[in-house]
């Protein structure tokens, strides 16, 4: 079986070239290209002569000349991927083709050896079951990557807004609950202030670390400090009573219940 490694530096090329002779003595490395220009060219040229495609191709991100998923917008490759790269911020784009998995660099043996392991998985099976059997893989190691690799979110720690002629920097640390009143989002803060924000419920949403607001319905996002009470409703929801007082009924769905249960134990 035939491999072509696709990387523009020249230590990682040895590197893994060593380990993929300790590690699978039986594929044959057919060439090394170091740009999205050659390898474009090294597929095309080897299609002209009626060579078989490269079975399985070890492709670094970011090359010399660019990101490699350009090649993708290229030339059609048929060839099984594996990404290498120095960066995890590409595992997304990366499973978006024909990929089956995403080492982070310097490869290590034990991840290399993984790697084709899961591409004897894949590629024993019918050529008719193998995208089926992909797309169940990709998924699941998409899911491993996120959460492996994602990036800690920067969340709001302040927001700037209006008091009276002036403007006043509140610490979200300061803020009880944020709320929607005609149209129009509030936030109280602990000492009962109302204030103007000037973001849509949802945007707050994605503003607010998790770990400490909690939406819990169309119309107010709480924080564990501003619940005093939590209080069996009908339809097995739950009704709160809050600190500074809100003068709507707070009410949680029962879809959203056990949730609010999770985050209130944290």
């Amino acid at each position: 079986m035939n491999i072509l490694i696709v990387e523009d530096e020249k230590l990682a090329v040895r590197k893994l070239t060593k380990l993929l002779e300790e590690t699978a003595p039986e594929f044959e490395i057919k060439g090394n290209t170091p740009s999205i220009e050659a390898t474009v060219e090294w597929i095309l040229d080897n299609r002209a002569k009626g060579e078989s495609e490269p079975d399985l191709i070890f492709l670094d991100i970011e090359l010399a000349d660019g990101q490699s998923f350009e090649i993708f917008n290229r030339v059609d490759l048929r060839s099984t991927i594996i990404f290498t790269t120095s960066y995890d911020e590409y595992a997304l784009q990366a499973f978006k083709v024909n990929s089956i998995d995403y080492l982070l660099k310097p490869v290590q043996k034990e991840d290399l050896q993984r790697s084709l392991r899961k591409y004897y998985d894949l590629t024993g099976q019918q050529r008719s079951k193998n995208t089926e059997s992909l797309t169940s893989n990709l998924e699941s190691i998409l899911k491993n990557i996120q959460l492996q690799h994602q990036p800690a979110t920067e969340y709001r720690k302040r927001f700037l807004v209006k008091q009276g002629q002036r403007m006043v920097s509140i610490e979200v640390g300061d803020i009880a609950y944020f709320y929607i009143e005609d149209g129009i989002s509030f936030f109280k803060n602990f000492q009962g202030q109302k204030f103007v924000v000037d973001y849509r419920m949802d945007d707050l949403e994605s503003f607010l670390d998790p770990e400490h607001f909690f939406r819990i319905n169309r119309s107010i996002i709480i924080t564990h400090q501003s619940v005093v009470q939590i209080q069996p409703y009908y339809n097995n929801r739950l009704a709160l009573v809050l600190n500074p007082a809100y003068d709507k009924e707070t009410v949680i769905s029962r879809e959203k219940s056990n949730e609010f249960k999770l985050w209130m134990g944290k």
